[in-house]
């Protein structure tokens, strides 16, 4: 009985394709331009409206013979960039609070990453110095801002403890959950090939804390440029910082100053956030980036 011929040309079989799954993941992200272009009219509809409110108040809330109270944007702006006596001084002691935040907060990280690596290493540490982690946080600092310009005088050593003491629990509480986030496979691995406790800080703790510690550190600018203002506000020992200055237009009823020296106030304190932000999303998303490869 003679076989049946295989033809050649026979249809190949069926291809598989990747299932819808696999191909949006495979697919290119958008472009990066678009989410800087949705942030940037984000933001500036933000400012629109914030200046939409600002003229209604100004011009259809206040009396005019209660306008001085708050002028409208380009009176109070135009009022103050005008003039140089006002822009000078208000510019040098914005730079005078930028050095007390970037200051205290240096300081508020050595100290907080320190602490909580003491505290993480002995268990004595954890219960006797956490509490005062906890006070440093719960006190009003409104209340310690007296006794530290009778102890350290009402100048610029005084401004960065205020800063310091606001800023220092964020990195305290973030450093010691950081390091204490590590698996108990891993201490259990590391145990395994006998590791010293040094290099089971280093080399386990630390990193496992590192998204942790940026979060705090995060925080912690936030705070620190509060801390620089608030210090600024009440020592008004040696040059004055943005925060003394504010207490000089209020006290005066200098409206325009007053207003614009607010908002330069808000944007220094938005750029510093800015800014340690980009810098965790930076670092912390590397960090993800090649632990997931």
């Amino acid at each position: 009985m003679t076989r049946p011929a295989i033809s050649v040309d026979a249809a190949p079989p069926p291809t598989l394709e990747a299932p819808p799954s696999l191909a949006v993941a495979g697919s290119p992200g958008r472009p990066w331009w678009r989410g800087a272009l949705v942030r940037t009219t984000t933001t500036v509809l933000a400012l629109a409206g914030i200046a939409a409110v600002w003229y209604a108040v100004s011009y259809l809330v206040l009396p005019s013979d209660q306008r001085f109270l708050l002028p409208p944007p380009d009176q109070a702006y135009g009022t103050a960039l005008s003039n140089p006596n006002v822009m000078g001084p208000m510019l040098e002691g914005l730079g005078r609070s930028v050095a007390v935040a970037i200051i205290g907060l240096a300081i508020a990280v050595v100290i907080g990453i320190g602490w909580a690596v003491v505290m993480s290493q002995f268990s004595w540490a954890e219960k006797i110095l956490y509490p005062y982690a906890v006070i440093l946080q719960t006190i009003p600092i409104l209340a310690l801002v007296p006794l530290i310009g009778i102890w350290m005088g009402y100048g610029f050593p005084a401004r960065i403890t205020v800063c310091v003491i606001i800023a220092v629990f964020p990195m305290i509480s973030n450093t010691f959950f950081g390091l204490q986030s590590a698996t108990a496979e891993a201490h259990d691995l590391m145990t395994l090939n006998r590791a010293t406790r040094a290099q089971r800080l280093l080399k386990l703790q630390f990193p496992a804390a590192v998204p942790s510690i940026f979060t705090g550190l995060r925080n912690a600018a936030g705070l620190a440029v509060i801390g620089a203002i608030v210090g600024d506000f009440f020592f008004q020992q040696g040059s004055p910082g943005i925060g003394g200055l504010l207490r000089v237009y209020t006290q005066r009823l200098s409206m325009e100053p007053l207003l614009t020296a607010v908002t330069l106030t808000a944007l220094f304190g938005v750029a510093f956030f800015t800014a340690f932000a980009a810098l965790d999303r930076a670092v912390v998303g590397r960090w993800y980036g090649r632990a997931s490869r």
